[in-house]
């Protein structure tokens, strides 16, 4: 029994060592990129290796100032909770490690089922957290697009009553705290940054803050009448509307595949049973009379 255990445990530090290199290896290429200025590619001669660091470095965050940018854009603007996220996922793992291999002795399991069992915890705390966190961020993303033309139109009317867009940036980035906080603290962000960069910068940083067909509608728009002096009201009442209908059309059409899609439990759930009835008495019968 302790050689099995010995055994596992050996097996779990090897792939916490294969696991930790690509990540400190993927962070140490994109820690050098960014004290250079450089964008990373991905293209078909990149070696794999460091296409497998790029993919756990995705799931396991092991830098700061990552943890901090998905919580920012999973809708948690706390860094207090950033800032314990590393600490308490790997004392969970810890804790829940070890107390899986004291019930196991308890109960007396194979050594397979205690593989299976710390392997199964090991994934489910490296990569579940960080997993939530990605679906809170598409969640908000898809949030946000939705309630992208009303803040359109807030924009729209505080620009007709004379404010330029910076001064209606600022203004409904306090307005709309009340209401909509992810609004609000992407207004006070680009606001924060247009004063150190540019407006034109901020909003292109907005984008890869909201990578979303409508937000980037609406950052070309404002860099537009930015660069060429254009109306600007017009523009935003038009993009405003644009985006509402393209919402709709969304809608109808996933309305229009509903029919598609009850299709198959029609098929398992109805049809089949009623062939079953029809057909089960005939071939009783023939049974019976074989």
């Amino acid at each position: 029994m302790m050689a099995q255990h010995q055994w596992i445990f050996l097996t779990l530090l090897l792939i916490g060592c294969v696991l930790a290199v690509g990540v400190l290896r993927q962070s140490r290429k994109k820690r050098l990129f960014r004290d250079f200025n450089i964008q990373t590619s991905t293209d078909q001669t990149t070696p794999l290796w460091d296409k497998f660091g790029a993919f756990i470095n995705q799931l396991v965050s092991n830098d700061t100032q990552d943890v901090e940018q998905k919580f920012l854009a999973a809708g948690i603007y706390d860094k207090r909770w950033s800032k314990l996220f590393m600490p308490v996922k790997y004392a969970v793992l810890l804790v829940g490690g070890t107390g899986i291999l004291l019930w196991s002795q308890l109960q007396q399991w194979p050594s397979t089922w205690l593989l299976i069992g710390e392997l199964v915890w090991l994934v489910m705390i490296i990569i579940g957290p960080d997993t939530y966190l990605n679906l809170r961020k598409r969640a908000r993303v898809k949030a946000i697009s939705n309630r992208l033309p009303y803040m359109l139109d807030l924009m729209a009317v505080c620009v007709q009553t004379g404010m330029t867009i910076e001064a209606s940036i600022t203004y409904l980035s306090r307005e709309m705290a009340a209401f909509d906080r992810d609004l609000s603290f992407l207004l006070t962000r680009v606001n924060e940054r247009s004063r150190i960069v540019g407006l034109e910068q901020a909003l292109e940083e907005l984008y890869q803050r909201v990578p979303s067909n409508e937000m980037r509608s609406f950052v070309m728009t404002l860099n537009q009448s930015l660069q060429y002096g254009t109306s600007i009201y017009g523009v935003l009442t038009t993009l405003s509307a644009d985006i509402r209908e393209v919402q709709l059309l969304q809608v109808e059409e996933k309305i229009g595949q509903l029919a598609a899609k009850m299709s198959i439990p029609l098929i398992v759930f109805i049809m089949i049973p009623i062939v079953i009835l029809i057909a089960a008495p005939g071939i009783m019968r023939m049974l019976a009379n074989a």
